[in-house]
């Protein structure tokens, strides 16, 4: 069953072309994880998915529905449906954690902050931060920043999550306890689009490897087919750099 249907998806911002024509199908339960070079256009796909871009041209079809940009309406629907973990967690510095992942319980959902802070409590549970419920931003580590970011994607219940390079601001020595949650919620069943320059979690986590150079998706393979024997010459290219790099 398909959550999400992208078809030719286009975007430009001024003289750059951004996206050239994406077409995309996103499964109930996979994790697609999308790779590929800096400026390739995985980000703004990304924010396309849930309209925080509106495409200049193409069509984004959530849950059987076609997302028109110009039905608020609608679009807000959507939204409280399709969790969003960003690179730089986008927390309310003057809330803790516990009112982090609340507050869209209250502005979304309409739940009073009672139940709303019995739900959040959930699922910082869930991310391993329980103990951290009346910590204010600036207290916590980059890493529990994600996980709280994550925790309050999760209250939503959403439908698909999309992490749009969730570690990629962490020191390294944060950057496992961040892949140790998705990973969870990968064997939960959720549907997930992540991109990331992790390629550990690629390889082992994801169901389905998109690769995208020059606003173009150019394959996609299963994580052993990309890594083994990419069909591409870009897709070569690629994997080729990863694979000097670890040595």
């Amino acid at each position: 069953m398909s959550v999400m249907v992208m078809e030719d998806i286009h975007k430009r911002f001024g003289d750059l072309e951004v996206l050239k024509g994406v077409d995309l199908e996103i499964n109930k339960g996979e994790i697609l994880v999308i790779l590929g070079p800096s400026g390739a256009g995985k980000s703004t796909l990304l924010r396309i998915m849930n309209m925080l871009e509106p495409p200049d041209k193409g069509r984004v079809i959530f849950l059987g529905r076609e997302l028109d940009p110009k039905n608020r309406r609608l679009i807000r629907k959507a939204r409280s449906r399709i969790g969003f973990v960003f690179q730089h967690f986008n927390l309310f510095s003057n809330m803790n954690a516990l009112d982090n992942v609340a507050v869209g319980l209250v502005k979304v959902k309409k739940i009073d902050w009672k139940e709303a802070r019995e739900r959040a409590m959930a699922y910082l549970e869930k991310v391993g931060l329980a103990d951290k419920a009346n910590v204010f931003p600036q207290k916590l580590s980059g890493g529990q920043k994600q996980r709280v970011a994550i925790a309050r994607a999760l209250a939503m219940e959403p439908e698909l999550i999309l992490f749009d390079e969730p570690t990629s601001a962490l020191d390294p020595s944060l950057v496992g306890e961040v892949l140790e949650v998705m990973k969870k919620l990968a064997l939960e069943g959720r549907t997930m689009v992540v991109v990331t320059h992790e390629m550990g979690f690629a390889k082992h986590v994801a169901s389905r490897i998109a690769y995208m150079e020059d606003g173009r998706i150019i394959e996609e393979a299963t994580p052993e087919e990309f890594f083994s024997s990419p069909r591409s010459e870009m897709a070569r290219r690629f994997v080729g750099a990863i694979l000097e790099r670890m040595v």
